[in-house]
């Protein structure tokens, strides 16, 4: 017995030693590469410079983030290439917009090291691992609203106590909302979700941009009621402000992947950044904040976070955003 456990521990000091071994091969060739790494990404720039910071400090490489809406960042990456003039190496987005991404054949196939240590149901043969689900709901500050009467359910936004008080993304402009609204009847069966949708609105909820000016305006409490990210209330409630979530249960999230583009300008740097972002450093920082990260063994320190039943959102192509796009447009702009 012992001889067996001496055996798998020096089995793995040897896996461990060639990986490192092939983490400083591909560092040296990142640093002959010229310039910055580049990523665009719709994770927060809050969420990824701790990461950027501590690649930089383990490996002196220095990346350049630039971070908008998932559907701007595909926009964005889907005209340079079109124009032949890609400029990103790594790609950090929701599932959807990569899936449409990845039609349009925009990424190299990269299986990072760093999987390995993920589950293998999360793992895309071509893309990696979903790094990372982002459980969509109802966010809402405590000072302006006392938790006996916040909402108890999605149905409950429709109240009309509720009316001016919410706001959320604009599903006509953001993919994930539209992700989320499109796929509520997971939850809420279809004739229910449909129904909802439709009321919702009615109701005429402020919309903005993304997830995050939806959580900062909870958080400040110039609107009381968001549907947003749950991992907001970590961001500020560690800031100070009295935010809370509504326990619905069931969820619906989105998977975010890291992509190494097909034409990146760096791809040893862009490797190297993938490998230490799925690591383990790289994951239990995003925990810390709140993030529902899928490597094994990493949680975040957000209040029943075990209790959320997570269901994954359905992803679009091209065409079936285009036609989401029109229904909402009749639903939450006229």
């Amino acid at each position: 017995m012992i001889r067996l456990a001496a055996i798998a521990l020096m089995a793995s000091l040897f896996v461990s030693n060639i990986a490192a071994a092939q983490d400083a091969k591909l560092i040296d060739a990142a640093k002959k590469e010229s310039g910055k790494i580049v990523a665009y990404g719709s994770l927060e720039s809050n969420t990824v410079e701790p990461i950027i910071d501590a690649f930089n400090k383990k490996t002196g490489l220095a990346v350049e983030y630039w971070r908008a809406s998932a559907t701007k960042v595909m926009d964005r990456a889907l005209a340079e290439l079109r124009a032949g003039k890609p400029a990103f190496d790594v790609m950090v987005n929701n599932s959807g917009a990569i899936y449409v991404m990845k039609k349009e054949n925009v990424f190299a196939k990269y299986m990072s090291p760093s999987a390995s240590a993920f589950p293998k149901d999360v793992i895309d043969p071509d893309l990696g691992p979903v790094y990372r689900n982002t459980p969509i709901g109802i966010v809402y500050n405590k000072g302006e609203i006392k938790p006996g009467d916040a909402p108890k359910s999605l149905e409950d936004l429709l109240n009309p106590k509720y009316k001016g008080k919410v706001v959320m993304p604009d599903p006509t402009q953001h993919t994930t909302t539209m992700q989320w609204l499109g796929s509520l009847y997971k939850i809420m069966g279809k004739e229910k979700a449909d129904k909802f949708t439709r009321d919702l609105g009615a109701t005429k909820p402020l919309l903005v941009e993304s997830f995050a000016p939806s959580a900062e305006r909870v958080s400040t409490g110039e609107t009381p009621i968001s549907i947003t990210l749950v991992r907001y209330v970590v961001t500020y409630g560690e800031k100070g402000a009295p935010v809370d979530y509504v326990r619905l249960g069931k969820m619906l999230s989105i998977g975010q992947y890291l992509a190494l583009s097909n034409k990146a300008p760096r791809p040893n740097g862009a490797k190297a950044f993938i490998d230490f972002f799925l690591g383990d450093e790289s994951m239990r920082i995003l925990a810390k904040m709140g993030e529902f990260v899928n490597r094994k063994g990493i949680h975040p320190p957000l209040a029943d976070a075990d209790k959320i039943q997570a269901v994954e959102a359905d992803d679009y192509d091209a065409k079936g955003f285009a036609e989401k796009t029109q229904e909402y447009q009749k639903l939450f702009l006229r």
